[in-house]
């Protein structure tokens, strides 16, 4: 059963935290903030930059990330269409939020297979 929401921010301390989790959740949306942190990108340049998802799927956390406010669509008016997309004034906000998680995980999120022991996948798996 999926956790019920707030819809207010006043409920409790955390709960900006979590509204703030809620707009950049999603498997590819923290990835996708971070390339565009670098400039103006096209669709099929975030598509090479994140080799795993699928189109439908990265569609999908862009609409979301536009309709949130995140990132901007530019369409041109050309044979064949062209479409870019860039980080918005909230979106840029987010900066330091991104270049946080980054250095975090830089810093702890490492871990070499070959030296991992049986364990840490069955923890990971989990």
């Amino acid at each position: 059963m999926p956790r019920i929401r707030h819809k207010q921010l006043d409920c409790s301390p955390g709960c900006a935290v979590e509204a703030t989790l809620e707009l950049i959740d999603g498997k590819w949306k923290g990835v996708i903030l971070f390339h565009l942190l670098q400039g103006t990108l096209r669709f099929n340049a975030i598509r090479k930059l994140l080799p795993n998802v699928t189109q439908r799927m990265l569609t999908a956390q862009l609409r979301e990330l536009e309709q949130d406010g995140f990132v901007l669509r530019t369409v041109y008016a050309e044979v064949p269409p062209k479409v870019e997309y860039s980080l918005t004034e909230r979106g840029r906000s987010l900066e330091p939020v991104i270049m946080a998680l980054k250095h975090w995980g830089d810093a702890h999120a490492y871990f070499e297979k070959k030296t991992a022991s049986p364990e840490v996948f069955a923890a990971v798996a989990e």
